[in-house]
């Protein structure tokens, strides 16, 4: 089977979309039909239903298209192990992030590395964590640098960058600052403002309450995965939340339970199965470099 067009197989099946595609494979419309046909003709049997706009997998679709991934990533893994053999440091790094790691942690490092290894070709992607170690695992990404699950894929190896405490935060003209001793039950009296659902910090949060026991129910009043937004809408007085040491400053106060420790760990992430290149090597050692406590 022709790389090229299996490549453009799988690009179709995950955008959903002929056009889409070859907008992510820098190829025209009909180049990329072009590529299907081909693959179809070789395979006997049709691999999309395209009724009306929408592009659908048929049954030999569904059933190519992970072995089509592996092959892929069979091909890559292989290029970069002869690539790694001249100990070179270049072409292209994949890597995703998470915004607020983009922004607050990831800098510095970025700024070294580029210094010391100017011929590699860096493609940096933001998205949530939990689509970033998604990305890693399907082979989108070499590394992803993320919020760590607490329970990772049993694919994915990962290691702790910075450990990141958090904080319960609420705006200084809240009634809670005017509390002399805060209890769990005074504090869930009120709404939150918090991640959304099934993200590691949200699960992170909602673990810890429950093993402290809480009889109280959180009340989530509003939720968002941008933590600059959850610090505006705490800032201005509609709940309280739970945020990182770094997004601390005087539009905010942070309440204190003692009992109440909360604290997640951000970290890199690579695929187990696959050889990582002398470019992704390179990376994995500056942000070692750069660890230190939150």
């Amino acid at each position: 089977m022709d790389f090229a067009n299996l490549q453009a197989f799988v690009a179709v099946a995950e955008q959903h979309s002929f056009s889409r595609a070859a907008g992510q494979l820098f190829l025209t419309q009909p180049a990329v039909s072009k590529r299907i046909a081909a693959l179809e003709a070789e395979l006997g049997n049709p691999l999309f239903d395209r009724i009306g706009h929408q592009v659908q997998l048929t049954e030999t679709g569904h059933a190519l298209l992970p072995r089509a991934r592996n092959i892929l990533l069979e091909l890559e893994d292989t290029r970069r192990s002869i690539r790694n053999l001249s100990d070179q440091v270049g072409g292209q790094l994949s890597m995703v992030t998470s915004h607020h790691i983009g922004l607050h942690r990831l800098p510095p490092v970025l700024r070294r590395y580029s210094g010391d290894y100017p011929q590699v070709e860096l493609d940096l992607q933001f998205m949530e964590s939990e689509q970033a170690c998604q990305a890693v695992l399907h082979g989108d990404s070499e590394l992803g640098v993320v919020t760590l699950p607490l329970t990772p894929p049993a694919e994915l190896k990962f290691q702790a960058i910075w450990h990141d405490p958090l904080h319960i935060v609420i705006s200084p003209e809240h009634p809670l600052t005017r509390e002399k001793s805060l209890t769990s039950k005074t504090l869930l009296a009120w709404p939150a403002i918090l991640p959304m659902r099934d993200t590691f910090t949200r699960t992170l949060v909602e673990q810890a309450f429950a093993d402290w026991q809480t009889p109280e129910p959180l009340q989530v009043k509003l939720a968002t995965n941008n933590l600059e937004t959850i610090k505006m809408m705490v800032g201005i007085g509609l709940g309280w939340s739970v945020l990182p040491q770094t997004l601390l400053d005087e539009e905010l106060a942070c309440l204190l339970l003692p009992k109440l420790q909360l604290a997640r760990e951000l970290g890199v992430v690579w695929h187990a199965g696959r050889t990582l290149s002398n470019a992704a090597s390179a990376m994995l050692d500056c942000l070692q470099q750069s660890a230190k406590p939150g």
